[in-house]
């Protein structure tokens, strides 16, 4: 086992605190909400690491020469409170047959003792009650309020006994709380009893002990006469196979009890030997540094461990993340290629194309020159009220109606990734317990409109900036900026990749008429130039409404909290720890 700490280096003590204090820190902070696999487990470790910092290691290093703190543990009705009760010659913790028994712990300690538990350097989390009337009665509940502090002249000063629920209580809460108290133990004195010193439940948490180097003793209580050597071997035989061969074992036969109380006899020697380590400051900092050592040892192997479960929460965060922007990625490229390659130019705004250039007979006169074309256009337009406006809203609809498709899509498309995994499925239940997060919310169509519009307005102020020219300015308000705007937006959309049939031809020979006409009228390349940039303002502003609907699905795990470096600054703890104590 290692040394407690770096003595002779540079701030000693001090610099092994200091990077304890970090680390209970950095413990504290760290949060693992993803539903990745043994998160359980890990949730569980990081708890009583952290238990085990505030409880035990920060407050037992700050104050090395405090009392010994003896932890009574064991399982329901090995009889515990009992034994605290005759090792203390009163009653100062309620037994019975009711289960659970010990519902708060009680803490006795010597009078001139008090002032090391009443303040919350030891189990800063438990409310203290005082008073040295037994526990009071609450077979009604099973709630635990704090831990009661009892003064008691029979103890030595220097020793105090935690009387702990039971390890294997019915009641979860009580469970968790035995478990911390073992972990906030310089010694733990393990009650069980010949019928169930075999149980797993208490050599789960012997094992545990063996491993972090705790000092433990054993009391196998109410042992059958006839079976006293029989079963004491067998016990010290399981102690040498679990690591624990130095453990003492201390025997209380069965017997009978006055007012509560073992006799004096059948508890003497362990009276005894907890005396005889409050009166020896030697044998006492033994325990005391054996459990320290112990703990800081075990740190060597449990932070790496609980890095590398922050790790997995980050890798899992990661890959939450990128099925969510795959997704959105792909619904990305189908806008792209549906808003340029000709799947506009059919229904709606192909019959509003129709009206605008006048009849169906434009399409079978299509070799007739562009000054024809654009003679029909500026007839129609002096012919009838603003003639753009029935085909800008059919572009603004179809253009309105691909989006919101390609919203919807994506977002069904991200669930179904996260629900294919354990963490994503945990995510979107929270998160639709008021409404269907994997839905698009009511406010996209306004968001989807509103976005159109403007592109809409952008392209026309690009026909009316690019018509200012001398050359220009007469051709386009000989056809009017509107409909100049309504073609460029046409010829935007002007591929025919999505159409078939006789679509292709329709909508192709109208997008290449549309296009000759405003080369025509501004050259060959502005009107490259125009529908290029047009295009790309489009898809930037369609990109955005994408990139708002990701994020809003995104920010389920900014929620969550899940802090990429968290497993570094565990691992730089963790080695900083070691590294005072060298």
């Amino acid at each position: 086992m290692g040394a407690v700490s770096g003595g002779d280096g540079a701030g000693g003590p001090d610099v092994l605190l200091a990077a304890l204090e970090r680390l209970r820190d950095d413990v504290e902070a760290l949060d693992l909400p993803l539903e990745v696999p043994d998160v359980a487990r890990a949730r569980t470790d990081r708890a009583r690491m952290l238990d085990q910092l505030e409880d035990y290691l920060l407050p037992r290093l700050r104050e090395i020469e405090a009392p010994l703190l003896t932890v009574v543990g064991g399982s329901t009705g090995a009889g515990k409170s009992t034994l605290v009760n005759s090792v203390v010659g009163r009653e100062v913790s309620r037994s019975g047959v009711l289960r659970p028994t010990t519902r708060s712990p009680v803490l006795v300690h010597h009078p001139d003792d008090a002032g090391w538990f009443m303040a919350s350097r030891v189990l800063p989390s438990l409310a203290r009650l005082t008073g040295d009337e037994a526990e009071p009665d609450r077979s009604g509940t099973t709630r635990i309020s704090g831990m009661r502090l009892v003064p008691s002249e029979s103890l030595p000063a220097g020793l105090a006994l935690l009387d702990a629920p039971d390890i294997d209580s019915v009641v979860e809460t009580n469970r968790e709380l035995a478990a911390q108290l073992l972990g906030a133990a310089d010694l733990w004195l393990f009650v069980t009893t010949a019928a169930r010193y075999a149980d797993a439940v208490p050599w789960d948490l012997l094992h545990t002990a063996a491993e972090r180097g705790t000092s433990v003793a054993v009391v196998l209580n109410r042992v059958p006469p006839g079976a006293m050597n029989e079963v004491r071997t067998d016990l010290a035989q399981m102690l040498r196979d679990g690591g624990l061969a130095t453990a003492p074992v201390f025997t209380v036969p069965e017997t009978t009890t006055t007012g509560g109380l073992l006799p004096d006899a059948v508890i003497a020697p362990l009276r005894t030997w907890l005396t005889g380590l409050a009166a020896d400051a030697r044998s006492r900092q033994v325990v005391v540094r054996r459990t320290l050592g112990g703990a800081l040892d075990s740190l060597a192997t449990r932070v790496p461990a609980l890095a590398e479960d922050a790790d997995r929460q980050a890798t899992e965060d990661a890959a939450l993340r990128k099925d969510l922007r795959s997704a959105y990625a792909e619904a990305d490229r189908e806008l792209e290629r549906a808003l340029s390659d000709g799947t506009l130019l059919r229904g709606e705004v192909l019959a509003r194309w129709q009206e605008f250039v006048g009849t169906g007979e434009f399409f079978r006169g299509l070799e007739s020159a562009v000054g024809r074309f654009r003679d029909r256009v500026v007839a129609v337009v002096r012919g009838r009220p603003s003639p753009a406006e029935p085909l800008g809203r059919a572009l603004q609809s179809g253009v309105h109606s691909l989006v919101r498709a390609q919203a919807e899509e994506a977002a069904e498309r991200a669930a179904l990734r996260w629900r294919a995994r354990p963490a994503g499925t945990a995510l979107l239940a929270t998160a639709s317990t008021e409404r269907d997060i994997t839905r698009v919310p009511a406010d996209v169509d306004e968001r989807i409109e509103r976005a159109v519009r403007d592109w809409q307005r952008f392209v026309l102020d690009l026909v009316r900036h690019e018509g200012q020219g001398r050359r220009t300015r007469a051709r386009v308000l000989s056809v009017g900026v509107n409909a100049l705007a309504v073609v460029l937006m046409l010829v935007v959309f002007a591929g025919t990749g999505g159409l078939t049939g006789g679509e292709v031809a329709i909508a192709g020979g109208s997008a290449a008429l549309a296009q000759r006409l405003l080369e025509a009228i501004f050259g060959d390349q502005a009107v490259r130039t125009l529908a290029a940039t047009a295009r790309r303002d489009l898809l930037a502003r369609v990109d955005a409404l994408l990139d708002a609907e990701r994020s809003r699905l995104e920010r389920l795990l900014d929620a969550a909290g899940v802090d990429p470096a968290a497993g570094d600054r565990l691992r730089g703890d963790g080695k900083a720890v070691q590294e005072a104590r060298s």
